[in-house]
């Protein structure tokens, strides 16, 4: 019977299902065989058991009146003693019996039965055809019933439906859409200009590809999108379908893989193969580093599952036919952990960089995700813009999301800007937490918290103050947010000096104030550690080691590859970078040290202002620190007028005498 179901837009399968014919068949025949064996088994089982030994005696008696012996079994009819004397005008009852003799011959039982007129007839054997047959067949069928129901079972639990069953292992999971039925196109994907651009060229040779032929233009094989997670690589794909008006395949790197040897490669042959029939076509494959990684360079190495599914890749993209226009679009935020044999040309020909959105796209982000979400007047979508520096589109749609899920608890009719705020807190730091602290616990947590806002208002490069916060959020007891006041792309040393002076600006603040520190300076410190190792290591940021790199200090490093090859560097050189990284620090420290020693009153100041507000924006914490040099000026005025008028005096008792 036909297979009438048919994909939806999301890629699951509606309609009618197949019919479970072959189940039926299965049931029917094991009923049959089970049936077959025990009617078998039931012939010549009619009439009453008797043992040889009671056979023979009833026999002697004179109550057995027919026997019939087929080989060894004896069947017959016998007078029981209870029908004894049989009633007048009647005869006498009988009864039906059956036993078996024993394997020995029995010499006396043929003259036994003469002796006592006992009627003698003689049947053939039956031979039984079927019982060694059902016999030898029952292991093997229940076998198949047991595969048979394995792969429904895996069926359903994979979410399949097709009829593969238990020998579906190597069919292709992808998700096929039909042409016409991905909704999305380049319109609705705000921001990522360039990479619409790049992808706009092959929607329209997928629409008209003689032209482009006609022009000795061949067709990217390729297109690996490469972008930190959450930046619409999987949306530029599907909108790349809908824009092609194409058959579009979508599969998930890790669905290649399963426990059985083979199965990976046998999957993405009936995956090209299906979309070789429906040229053109487009394939995406998601998260492509979880099948694409470099070979030879795991713990094991060697010629595992994971390897043979890529060869089968590459195979297949390097043996495309000319006249076969299939697009294979490829997404990962792991580039650098690609087999090189991967990204050559032929192979992803083309690579586009899916960047986090500037401040245009995140405006353009936010119109769109907040176009069916009532908006109260006050909202300022365009300030939100620029307070959301860093966040991808994923974050973007989550905040709005976000906001409005606090607004409905609210029980409001609209989300209002306030609600946006504390939904960027929410994605930003993590959600408020009710804790107990004690006074002198959250005396220090405030003292901290100043030391990184003071340090940030007085260093000159550093990034402008949002707010400081001494209200415990996600990890943290406290948090001061900077905010960018430009998008940056190559961060200057000096940036970089003051942006670990305000890291480290919270555990000078505890050092001056309290005498010692506190254990709630390790991200600070851990942060910190990180840049000053790239500024040393891999940004040639210090004078001792000169304009060079050092892979010390790599973010993402893929571990086979980190094993498999020897450090670029000596160990003499890793404790010149150690000690490096240790003096810079240190250098910065004392600078902030100084810094908040001078200005110990402000620090103060915007300490008993958390511990009374417990949130202080930007504006106010400029106003307490303006407000303390206007203090500490006018107390200085103060001094000076004082001495001025001694000295005046003094003079004209000078002039007196």
């Amino acid at each position: 019977m036909p297979d009438e179901r048919k994909d939806d837009k999301q890629g699951r399968i509606t309609g009618k299902p197949p019919s479970p014919l072959a189940g039926y068949l299965i049931w029917a025949l094991l009923l049959f065989l089970a049936f077959s064996y025990w009617t078998t088994s039931r012939q010549g089982e009619t009439g009453q058991k008797l043992s040889y030994t009671e056979f023979k005696e009833r026999v002697r008696a004179g109550e057995v009146e027919s026997v019939t012996l087929s080989g060894e079994n004896i069947t017959g009819k016998f007078v029981g003693a209870d029908s004894y004397p049989a009633p007048r005008g009647e005869e006498r009852a009988t009864m039906e019996f059956r036993t078996t003799k024993p394997p020995l011959e029995d010499p006396d039982l043929i003259p036994l039965l003469e002796e006592r007129n006992v009627e003698i007839n003689a049947k053939p054997v039956e031979r039984d055809n079927w019982t060694p047959l059902i016999i030898s067949l029952m292991p093997l069928l229940l076998i198949l019933a047991l595969f048979w129901f394995a792969g429904r079972a895996m069926q359903a639990r994979m979410g399949g439906g097709g009829a593969a069953g238990a020998f579906g292992f190597g069919k292709s999971r992808a998700k096929r859409f039909e042409r016409g039925e991905s909704s999305v196109t380049f319109d609705d994907v705000a921001g990522l200009e360039n990479a619409k651009r790049d992808l706009r060229e092959i929607a329209d040779y997928l629409k008209n590809p003689e032209h482009y032929r006609e022009l000795g233009a061949k067709i990217p094989k390729g297109i690996l999108l490469m972008g930190p997670p959450g930046t619409g690589k999987t949306l530029m794909a599907k909108a790349l379908a809908g824009e092609s008006d194409v058959p579009f395949f979508s599969i998930s790197g890790s669905e290649f893989i399963e426990m059985f040897v083979g199965v990976g490669a046998s999957r993405v042959r009936d995956m090209f193969a299906s979309a070789k029939k429906e040229a053109p076509a487009i394939i995406f494959i998601d998260e492509i580093d979880s099948v694409g990684r470099a070979r030879g360079t795991g713990l094991g190495g060697g010629h595992d599952e994971r390897e043979q599914t890529l060869n089968q890749i590459l195979g297949e993209m390097d043996g495309f036919d000319p006249h076969e226009t299939v697009v294979v679009i490829a997404a990962t935020n792991r580039p650098d952990v690609l087999d090189a044999a991967l990204l050559r040309p032929g192979r992803f020909d083309r690579k586009i960089t899916v960047d986090l959105p500037d401040k245009k796209a995140r405006l353009a982000i936010l119109k769109t995700h907040s176009r069916k979400t009532p908006l109260a007047g006050d909202v300022d979508l365009e300030r939100l813009a620029a307070l959301t520096v860093g966040f991808s589109g994923a974050d973007l749609e989550n905040m709005v999301n976000e906001a409005a899920l606090l607004a409905g608890r609210e029980d409001m009719s609209e989300v209002d800007m306030n609600c946006m705020l504390n939904a960027r807190d929410r994605v930003v730091l993590g959600s408020e937490r009710e804790m107990v602290i004690g006074e002198e616990e959250k005396r220090l947590i405030a003292y901290h918290e100043s030391g990184h806002a003071l340090a940030a208002s007085l260093l000159p490069n550093a990034d402008p103050l949002d707010k400081a916060t001494i209200v415990p959020r996600g990890h943290s007891l406290g948090a001061t947010e900077q905010i960018p006041e430009e998008e940056r792309h190559s961060l200057r040393a000096s940036y970089l000096y003051d942006r670990i002076g305000v890291m480290l600006g919270g555990r000078v603040a505890e050092q001056v104030v309290f005498g010692e520190v506190s254990s709630g300076a390790e991200s600070d410190l851990k942060q910190a550690t990180s840049l000053a190792q790239h500024m040393v290591a891999q940004w040639g940021m210090s004078d001792r080691l000169g304009p060079v790199a050092f892979r010390r200090g790599e973010e993402h490093v893929f571990l086979g590859r980190e094993i498999a090859q020897p450090k670029d560097f000596s160990e003499h050189t890793a404790q010149v970078i150690d000690e490096e990284v240790g003096e810079l620090i240190s250098k910065i420290e004392e600078r902030v040290r100084e810094l908040l020693e001078q200005q110990r009153d402000k620090l103060d100041a915007l300490a008993e202002a958390l511990l009374e507000k417990e949130t202080l924006e930007a504006a106010e914490i400029q106003a307490i620190i303006h407000g303390a040099n206007k203090g500490k000026a006018t107390a200085k005025q103060g001094n000076a007028a004082a001495k001025h008028g001694k000295e005046a005096g003094n003079r004209s008792n000078e002039d007196s005498a």
